[in-house]
């Protein structure tokens, strides 16, 4: 029998129970207990001091420079849920926001029995909300010296694709860029390393892949890709937090790039780990698959009234 994760108040975790919490088996639905408790993953929190920041401080008595750590670390951002059936979100209390509307009320996949085909598109509706736990991994992260803030608002709904049916439904106009219709560009996995998942583009909700879980993985990554950048041509709300002094928030998510995002997988069980995709897939029964999105954050504690720079152990400079 299934056995379902047991939401542990964050702050009082000890590593034991955190190891125990993050390894369990799948669960009968994803909840926000079970969310919240999933951010308290160092690995994916992947913390880190790189650097070191100058500040100008000026008083009555003059003005110096001081300093301050900068460090970076990975925040979980959004729940993006990859779903087949409309309305079906394995996040059980998130589900009514993604309920059948007018234009997108079907869902499902082309698939058939027959062994001998495997190229019928499958579909999966996206739900992309703010996660519930940047502030458990923050607190994660605190505890070895300063954290940086999340750009993201928890339980906002920045990309539901019931509401943006003409791209998600139609591919109107994602089937007509470059990226959609040279094969090749924009693609999860590599064709060299057999592991090629699909493209990202077009950004719809259909793709041939025998695998459900890719299939899955890869409408994930589109609706990422489209949730962390601007001006794109889909119904969502933005999540590009700005840069300010002593805060370097992340750029637009990039495909098999583990510098720019990491996935945690949730649904249909919890995995304690981040990767990028190509990932080990894991099935579900229904259909319905979930990742937490994790962004890193580069910060240092404001020491002035005036930033003046900072520099990267690794050479760089801001």
């Amino acid at each position: 029998m299934p056995v379902a994760c047991t939401s542990i108040p964050p702050i009082k975790l000890r590593p034991l129970a955190l190891s125990i919490l993050l390894a369990c088996g799948p669960s009968m639905a994803l909840d926000t207990g079970s969310i919240t408790a999933s951010a308290l993953s160092p690995n994916c929190l992947a913390y880190k001091i790189v650097g070191i920041c100058f500040w100008l401080l000026c008083t009555p008595f003059g003005c110096k420079v001081k300093t301050s750590t900068k460090v970076r670390h990975f925040i979980p951002e959004l729940v993006v849920s990859s779903y087949a059936t409309t309305g079906n979100n394995p996040w059980t209390e998130m589900a009514a926001l993604s309920s059948p509307v007018s234009g997108a009320d079907g869902g499902g996949n082309l698939i058939t029995p027959n062994t001998h085909r495997d190229n019928l598109p499958r579909f999966k509706n996206v739900d992309g909300i703010g996660h519930p736990g940047g502030w458990a991994a923050t607190q994660l992260a605190s505890q070895s010296g300063y954290a940086c803030a999340s750009g993201a608002t928890a339980f906002m709904p920045y990309y539901l694709s019931t509401l943006d049916s003409l791209a998600w439904r139609h591919g109107i106009p994602e089937s007509f860029y470059p990226e959609s219709l040279v094969p090749g560009m924009r693609e999860i996995g590599r064709q060299a390393s057999r592991n090629m998942w699909g493209n990202v583009y077009p950004r719809h909700g259909f793709l041939v892949q025998p695998d459900d879980f890719k299939a899955a993985a890869v409408m994930a990554q589109r609706a990422g890709d489209v949730m962390t950048r601007n001006w794109q041509p889909h119904v969502y709300l933005p999540l590009t937090p700005t840069q300010r002094d002593g805060y370097w928030p992340p750029g637009p998510i990039v495909e098999n790039d583990a510098s720019t995002h990491k996935w945690q997988l949730l649904s249909p069980l919890v995995q304690p780990m981040c990767t990028i995709f190509p990932s080990d897939p894991v099935q579900s029964a229904d259909g319905g698959y979930a990742w937490s999105l994790w962004r890193p954050y580069s910060c240092c504690k404001r020491e002035g009234q005036t930033f003046l720079f900072s520099i990267d152990f690794d050479g760089g400079a801001s």
